[in-house]
């Protein structure tokens, strides 16, 4: 079979529509709206190469005019989904690609009509495309490997299209848009059917990505506070207990809410959650450095800490008690104040396990609520402690 112009349309509306079908079944699944714009814009692109077939007999207005016209919207529909996917705004600005293809319905017919549509056809497609290669730079991150290959392909292909900008610029070169003549016309018909596959895979690679790593994140965050969960917990304080010494101690404070039933059993258990994402973003907004905060179930709640010591420990106790017993004597009236009492160690030689570092904090909070509760317990372990201190 002759790749001739009609067969490489025939290619391309099969592959375009294939890919659009795809993206759009994998949107239906994952509810990305880059996905959604990714799919629209190969639909388009199927939609107008089956009415680029039409410019062979006769109907310019329609083979030529509207089919590129699409064209030029599918890949601005490819802008929105990267820019939808980086989070970016894009400029108004850029709507005026359409403004500029719409004058060219002014645009006489003559020797030169092919030419000029092909140039500015060729940079108005060139212009989002690169664009969208921009966007997709690492801003100082990692990209996943799908979105590395879609940046560089959408670079490719803006530039190929930056490149055709030139034969129409070179005096004699054929080139009749009306009957597909010309070879830089054979050559876009064969770049545009690989670029379809290579973007289309590309997309497809950049979302699993994405929505793996959403996966993950969700996979090791409390759902109702958004700290890390006791197995997250568990992943990542090996690197944190490993690194104590008796320079840099480690110290582990358990955190749990004295008299948290009054709040569900009077104002409701979603009182009682509110209170606990309250507390949450206390510890999220008081959480020093490369330190590790996690919701290990109920009311209690774990930070473990490097590079501590025991004023360092009493401050982060204290500074979370005040502001949490000004937050519950504000927002609910009880026969007992809410408060919190913490349990807390610190450590300078790593522990059996994380496990049994909680089983020392459980010890010392258990001191801390027979003690009166709304209070901190510091129990040191370290070569160079005195002894126990309460606060």
């Amino acid at each position: 079979m002759a790749l001739d112009p009609p067969t490489m349309l025939t290619i391309t509306i099969a592959l375009a529509a294939a890919a659009a079908l795809y993206l759009a079944v994998e949107w239906r699944t994952v509810r990305e709206s880059s996905l959604l714009y990714w799919a629209t814009g190969f639909a388009i692109i199927s939609v107008g190469s089956t009415l680029a077939l039409l410019r062979s007999n006769g109907f310019l207005l329609i083979g030529i005019w509207f089919a590129n016209g699409l064209l030029i919207t599918a890949h601005f529909c490819f802008l929105l989904g990267v820019a939808r996917f980086t989070e970016t705004r894009l400029s108004r600005a850029w709507y005026l690609v359409f403004i500029t293809w719409l004058v060219m319905l002014l645009l006489p017919e003559g020797p030169l009509w092919s030419k000029v549509m092909l140039l500015v056809q060729s940079l108005l497609v060139a212009l989002p495309t690169l664009r969208a290669s921009f966007l997709l730079r690492p801003h100082g991150m990692s990209l996943s490997v799908g979105a590395v290959q879609l940046r560089f392909v959408l670079l490719g292909h803006g530039l190929f299209y930056l490149a055709k900008m030139i034969p129409p610029l070179v005096p004699g070169t054929l080139i009749d848009l009306a009957a597909l003549r010309g070879e830089i016309i054979q050559v876009s018909l064969v770049e545009g059917a690989m670029a379809i596959m290579l973007i289309a895979l590309s997309m497809t690679g950049t979302e699993r990505y994405r929505r793996e790593q959403q996966i993950a994140r969700l996979a090791a965050r409390d759902p109702l506070t958004a700290l890390y969960n006791r197995r997250a917990l568990e992943v990542r304080a090996p690197r944190l207990i490993n690194e104590v010494s008796a320079a840099r101690p480690g110290a582990l404070l358990l955190i749990d809410i004295d008299n948290f039933k009054l709040v569900n059993d009077l104002y409701g258990h979603t009182a009682g959650d509110r209170l606990l994402v309250g507390l949450s973003e206390m510890i999220r907004a008081m959480l020093p450095a490369s330190a590790l905060a996690a919701r290990l179930g109920g009311d209690e709640f774990v930070i473990l800490l490097g590079n501590a010591s025991p004023a360092r420990v009493h401050e982060l106790g204290s500074s979370l008690r005040e502001q949490f017993l000004l937050l519950t004597s504000q927002s609910f009236a009880t026969p007992a104040a809410v408060t919190l009492s913490i349990g807390a160690n610190l450590f300078d030689r790593p522990p059996a396990s994380l496990a049994a570092l909680i089983e020392q904090g459980d010890i010392a909070l258990y001191e801390s609520k027979r003690g009166g509760r709304n209070r901190i317990q510091l129990d040191d372990q370290t070569l160079a402690a005195p002894s126990a201190q309460q606060g």
